[in-house]
């Protein structure tokens, strides 16, 4: 079998989304149906309706308005709320506390159902061994209340259902419910007294009792299943203390602005990202990026809202507030993430759409073929309401969504942010793993070790060196600048300054061209440098970084740069091999040094003297293989090469070019996270192939064993009712995920 290129149409630039919740839905076929009265509406170009999180997602052109949206769901017969996220902290409380009414009035319902439901049931149980039989018009005092007034809402859901054009679980509960009782009714009217032993109301009331009870535990366990994005919105504070024009006030969060100066008392919540202008306390992150130890930050450093301060008084300045924030985007990243439709769910989705007229027809076959085999048409009836009953396309519909949504928040709680549900499903198939050297594999924070001088002296070079460099933010730049300022040595201003990325710098100074990086750019005039060159191959050849520095094209010297290797990246490199990945090292760093970290860390290839559209390069000639290939980088020389790579691995400590291109983000500058992301997403996907298992195969028995009649409408209501429980319930067991200890690492603990 072929597989067809599919050309995808570019979506139109005026391109808007819009993002709201969705109430009333109960089954897939409920999602399904939405999405389809959205695409109905002219310019919208994508819809897509999350059932476990209740969530509308949609892209229109700039020409439809989020009123046009919302008005045709609730003309499908669904309500419309704000997301979570877009909700002021006085909404999510509002919002809150109208949840928890309307689960007490869903547990009130419960009750009344259970108590008017058990009289039939102890019945049932007893009219066998010679117990008590209720008088068939106690059964329809009984049954008939918690047929139409506590099952109302099955009515109401079947109605709007087969108004939209569609079927969904209350059809099925509505019209296998309405069967038994009707048919009770009928034989009570017919018979009187003599109906006695014959009758089925016990049915009726069972059946919406018990999915009444599974959908209460099934919406317990779905809510379970969005605790990492509450808890992240937790962390906002809705007040901070803001020092304006003298004073110390209290201001709403959402009113700051950049430039603000925030007091942040010990034990309060950081109320935006910033720099600490005074003051130093340990700051706990570990909500934020999974590191369970407190840091340190003093004055001058960056902090991040959200994160917990410890003992110390903060002055704060706010760098970035709102929707720049950090756990702004922490929140949509995994928004993102739990909102959008694995392939797998899309053909859930259609198999769904078609599923309550199969079983209709089923149920009605059922029906005929018993009555004419048995010609008992009670027994018949009976057995097309267990076909009714126990086929329930809600485990269908959960089975993928909640299994993403708990295993992108566990990975979140982690430090792991996945950017959407495309780059979950990749994860998990990675074979080949690049990994950039400084600032992934190495700490990023090079150090000036060796200096060598053809002419001029030590000072000289140094000072030319950093002035270069003064507007870079690059790792080896900032390892020049740092020396300088140890030594106390001055920086000249420089003009015309240039970046050649993945080669060096330069600029004009006091008249002169001086250029810093590797020596085929600065030395312009290719003449022989024996001396130097012997030193800088032997520098190399201990995993150090040479750096060549020239003036007017002529080379005064060269400066070598060590950058440790992080504690934790043998580790990771083993763990993944452990996984069966291959590992390589990519670096713009010269061959032998890129050699020597590569092999301290125990990668299986390493390539050095590599520009950035050489990694690029590699990364294609990788998937020509056959890989799915993952790439792990922080800088904005990464940037095409994350862009290039099935799935790009961003680390936090980079660059917000290489976080936006990344397909994953890990909030810690640990490299063992990445052999934990890919962890977690093979558990996920292990989920998913679970729940889906169960579901498909709990309808493949239940359903020919309902029709044949060997299963009663009550025991095909408890099938039903906790079958959308038992596929969430498995999803949660995800929460227990823990990124895998080395072996060394659990010798520690």
């Amino acid at each position: 079998m072929t597989t067809e290129a599919t050309t995808v149409k570019p979506l139109p630039e005026a391109l808007q989304h819009f993002s709201f919740g969705v109430t009333g839905m109960t089954c897939s076929a409920c999602s399904t149906r939405i999405e389809k009265a959205l695409h109905r509406i002219p310019g919208v170009q994508e819809a897509s309706v999350n059932l476990a999180l209740e969530k509308a997602d949609v892209r229109v052109e700039s020409n439809v308005n989020e009123a046009q949206l919302h008005t045709a769901v609730i003309k499908a017969g669904f309500g419309v709320t704000l997301t979570e996220s877009l909700q002021t902290p006085t909404d999510q409380t509002a919002n809150r506390n109208e949840t928890e009414r309307a689960v007490r009035r869903e547990w009130l319902a419960f009750g009344a159902s259970a108590v008017l439901t058990l009289p039939l049931v102890l019945q049932m149980f007893t009219m066998h061994r010679g117990g008590f039989m209720l008088p068939p018009l106690v059964e329809f005092l009984l049954a008939t209340p918690v047929q139409f007034i506590i099952g109302s809402r099955f009515y109401v859901g079947a109605y709007r259902a087969i108004r939209g054009g569609t079927g969904n679980m209350d059809v099925l509960v509505a019209m296998g419910t309405s069967a038994a009782w009707g048919y009770s009714t009928w034989l009570l009217i017919s018979l009187g007294d003599a109906a006695m032993g014959q009758l089925y109301f016990e049915a009726s009331a069972v059946i919406i009792t018990l999915v009444l009870l599974g959908k209460l535990l099934e919406a317990r366990a779905k809510r379970s299943t969005t605790d990492a994005i509450r808890r992240l919105m937790e962390l906002r504070p809705a007040v901070a203390r803001v020092r304006r024009d003298g004073q110390e006030i209290e201001l709403p969060v959402a009113q700051l602005r950049r430039g603000d100066v925030t007091v942040v008392k010990p034990g309060e919540a950081l109320p935006v990202d910033g720099r600490i202008i005074d003051g130093s306390s340990e700051i706990d992150e570990s909500l934020i990026t999974g590191e369970s130890i407190p840091v340190l930050r003093t004055t001058g450093d960056m902090v991040t809202g959200g994160a917990i301060n410890g003992n110390g008084l903060l002055i704060v300045e706010a760098t970035a507030v709102g929707n720049d924030s950090t756990l702004a985007k922490i929140i949509k990243l995994v928004e993102n993430a739990q909102s959008g439709k694995a392939p797998v769910q899309r053909l859930v989705d259609r198999i769904s759409a078609i599923f309550v007229p199969i079983v209709v027809v089923i149920a009605l076959l059922s029906f005929g073929i018993n009555w004419l085999l048995t010609d008992n048409a009670g027994a018949s009836l009976i057995a097309a309401v267990s076909v009714l009953v126990i086929a329930c396309p809600c485990a269908l519909g959960l089975a993928t969504p909640t299994a993403i949504m708990t295993g992108t928040g566990v990975a979140a709680r982690h430090g792991i942010l996945i950017k959407d549900v495309a780059s979950l499903e990749r994860a998990h198939k990675i074979s080949a793993l690049i990994f950039d050297k400084t600032g992934t594999l190495t700490l990023g924070k090079p150090t000036v070790t060796d200096i060598q001088m053809k002419s001029g002296n030590e000072q000289q070079l140094i000072e030319l060196a950093a002035s270069v460099q003064q507007g870079s933010e690059h790792p080896l730049a900032q390892a020049f600048l740092a020396y300088a300022k140890e030594k106390g040595w001055q920086l000249e201003p420089v003009s015309e300054f240039q970046s050649h990325t993945g080669s060096g710098v330069a600029a004009r100074i006091k008249g002169h061209e001086v250029r810093v990086g590797k020596q085929a750019f600065a030395d312009t005039t290719l003449a022989p440098h024996t001396e130097l060159a012997e030193k800088a191959a032997d520098w190399e050849g201990r995993g150090r970084t040479v750096i060549w520095i020239a003036r007017d094209g002529e080379i005064l010297g060269i400066v070598a740069l060590a950058d440790p290797l992080r504690a934790e990246s043998v580790a990771a490199v083993a763990q993944l091999r452990t996984m069966g990945i291959r590992t390589l090292l990519v670096s713009g760093d010269a061959k032998a040094v890129a050699a020597e970290i590569g092999q301290v860390a125990g990668v299986d290839v390493s390539h050095g003297g590599v520009r950035p559209e050489g990694k690029a390069e590699i990364i294609a000639g990788l998937q020509r293989e056959g890989h799915t290939v993952g790439m792990v980088g922080d800088g904005i020389n990464d940037a095409p090469a994350l862009a290039a790579a099935d799935v790009g691995i961003a680390l936090g400590s980079g660059t917000d070019v290489a976080m936006e291109t990344a397909s994953l983000t890990l909030l810690r500058s640990d490299p063992r996270l990445v052999p934990a992301a890919i962890d977690v997403s093979k558990a996920t996907w292990r989920k998913i192939r679970q729940n889906l298992f169960w579901a498909f195969i709990y309808n493949v028995i239940g359903i020919p064993m309902a029709a044949a009649g060997y299963l009663s409408p009550a025991i095909a209501g408890a099938a039903m009712a906790f079958s959308s429980v038992s596929v969430v319930t498995n999803s949660l067991l995800l929460r227990r995920w823990r990124p895998v200890q080395t072996t060394t690492e659990r010798s520690k603990t």
